[in-house]
């Protein structure tokens, strides 16, 4: 049996680490054996999954911090809080995917564990 683990972020990419440190864990998490990983950006988090993100040479990007997590896993951006930062399904990052609160209340459900960063 697969033990459920959500990740819940709300920060920016950038400007705290908060999406950095989530996205080291939800992709150590992956590599385990018996583990599926679900990753909900919300609030200004929805940014993180930005398509075409460009940082300077020696620093990370969270754009390709989260394509492991696509491959193995889920990301699912709040469509809510997409609207309301003017960013839609063409601004995504590649395998990820418009949510809704509802997707968040059963994977909250159905998870052994919820992580909130």
């Amino acid at each position: 049996m697969d033990n459920r683990i959500t990740i819940i972020i709300n920060d920016p990419p950038y400007g705290t680490e908060r999406p950095y440190n989530a996205l080291r864990l939800a992709n150590s998490l992956i590599k385990r054996e018996g583990v599926s990983v679900a990753v909900f950006l919300m609030g200004d988090s929805v940014t993180c999954a930005k398509a075409g993100q460009k940082t300077p040479d020696g620093y990370y990007n969270i754009e390709r911090m989260l394509k492991p997590v696509v491959r193995r896993g889920k990301v699912l951006l709040c469509g809510t809080c997409m609207d309301a930062r003017g960013m839609t399904e063409g601004d995504m990052a590649e395998g990820c995917s418009r949510s809704t609160l509802d997707e968040l209340t059963e994977l909250t459900i159905s998870s052994d564990k919820v992580l909130v960063f």
